[in-house]
């Protein structure tokens, strides 16, 4: 490995250049008129991975945008498989004047580069190539088989993505999943997320009359859709912090001891975790943590709520109809086909009988849990010991990656959520940024992370 880690020290600077070229290609895929550099992005990255020395680098056309899928198949039949997962698309950049420097001419300050996608997830997934390119320019060849699955949906919805692992099966054939999505619990503390919270989205309407009415003709006559829809939000949840929907719970794993203990070594300062979201106390679930509670429990919340008039000054009217949309962040073994439908029969069941009740699921995910004692996970634990010298906390991450689900069920093959990313990054908001102790060190992570693995 001395060869490996000797290169990666001596060529951070070319690094950070490949870095900064891929940062300056706004390729934001939620935008339709981004569409040629969405084009540009593909071609530079399988560009650079053929430079890296992977083979047969080839650039899948999709409905949408673009796949780039690479491969080093030379270390033999026996040797394990690692699937490399990323993308290479952005967010918008919106609102622009709350960026301290242009987000696409990427700037260097304070041990940080500061640029849309640095964090999320250009420099993550360059992290993973950078590795591959250590091995091969030096000792010529790999512990591992190695294949690269890189995406320019991630951030439009990833709409084309499961369609494409369902329909590559043996090409995307692999022992373990590696995805570099994820974040630190915090800056000097690396972690690993071992669980993914999934999500079930619905959006309830309430209709009422046929019309908007005049509140003084009508209003002490006829149901509100406004004040019904905010009567039966107000049912969903208990004094207690609980979700009211029968069964909601049924099928929730419970926290082991171990995974309790582990969340009382992560350094969490509640004070500190109120003053900077502006709010005098936390509140939530009776019985758990506010760590728990964000990321290991799960949760109802209303996202948006609309009808009626919003406008400036008074209209006085009963509104025709009223629309709620609705969020649940799930936990193993919970399933959001099942959820929806709890909560579309709980919905319906205490509506009054003086309007109409409409639900749409929008989006569903499953969540996900890879146990700690899994190969995957006790290769990262060494390759971040050996690279930081530090030791790994283990987190629980609150939001959803509904592909890491797929690749289980489709692929039969387990994620490792090795993030590099940290808290301070500003991911999905102006002036993202990316520690470049993390990248260089991320570079060192993954390759050690691949030697492990072979053993």
């Amino acid at each position: 490995m001395n060869d490996i880690l000797t290169y990666i020290s001596n060529n951070k600077e070319k690094f950070l250049k490949e870095l900064v070229e891929f940062l300056k290609i706004p390729s934001i895929s939620s935008i339709s008129s981004y569409k040629e550099y969405m084009i540009q992005a593909a071609e530079w990255l399988s560009e650079n991975m053929k430079n890296s020395g992977l083979n047969n680098v080839k650039i899948f056309p999709t409905k949408g945008h673009s796949i780039v899928y690479g491969e080093w198949l030379d270390a033999g039949k026996e040797a394990p498989t690692v699937l490399v997962y990323g993308h290479y698309d952005v967010q918008p950049v919106d609102p622009l004047n709350l960026w301290d420097s242009p987000p696409f001419d990427p700037v260097i300050k304070n041990g940080r580069i500061y640029a849309r996608g640095s964090a999320d997830d250009k420099g993550q997934l360059l992290i993973h190539v950078k590795s591959v390119e250590s091995y091969l320019k030096t000792v010529g060849r790999l512990p591992v088989n190695i294949k690269f699955l890189i995406e320019g949906e991630e951030e439009a919805g990833s709409n084309h993505l499961d369609e494409f692992i369902e329909n590559n099966r043996e090409l995307l054939k692999c022992d373990t999943v590696l995805i570099s999505d994820t974040e630190w619990f915090a800056e000097g503390i690396p972690s690993i997320c071992y669980s993914l919270r999934g999500i079930a989205f619905v959006e309830l309407t309430i209709t009422g009359p046929n019309r908007d009415l005049h509140s003084g003709t009508y209003g002490g006559g006829i149901d509100n859709p406004l004040n019904v829809l905010c009567w039966m939000i107000s049912r969903l949840k208990d004094d207690y912090g609980r979700i009211t929907i029968p069964g909601f719970y049924d099928d929730v794993r419970p926290l082991s001891k171990d995974e309790r203990e582990n969340f009382k070594k992560l350094p969490f300062d509640e004070d500190e975790y109120c003053k900077d979201l502006g709010i005098s106390m936390v509140n939530g679930e009776i019985g758990y943590t506010t760590l728990e509670r964000v990321s290991a429990r799960p949760t109802l919340d209303l996202n948006g709520i609309y009808g009626g008039y919003i406008g400036e000054g008074a209209k006085t009217i009963i509104p025709s109809k009223a629309t709620a949309k609705i969020s649940m962040r799930l936990v193993p073994d919970q399933k959001p086909d099942d959820i929806i439908s709890k909560v579309e029969n709980y919905l319906k069941n205490i509506a009054p009988p003086t309007v109409k009740i409409e639900i749409a699921r929008l989006h569903g995910g499953n969540p996900v849990l890879v146990p700690l004692d899994s190969k995957g996970i006790k290769s990262a634990v060494k390759a971040f010991q050996n690279a930081f010298g530090k030791e790994v906390l283990f987190t629980r991450e609150g939001g959803s990656i509904p592909i890491v689900s797929t690749f289980l069920e489709v692929l039969n093959a387990p994620s490792v959520l090795m993030g590099m990313g940290l808290p301070g990054d500003n991911i999905h908001s102006p002036n993202e940024n990316f520690s470049l102790e993390n990248f260089y060190g991320g570079i060192k992570v993954s390759a050690l992370f691949l030697e492990e693995f072979s053993k």
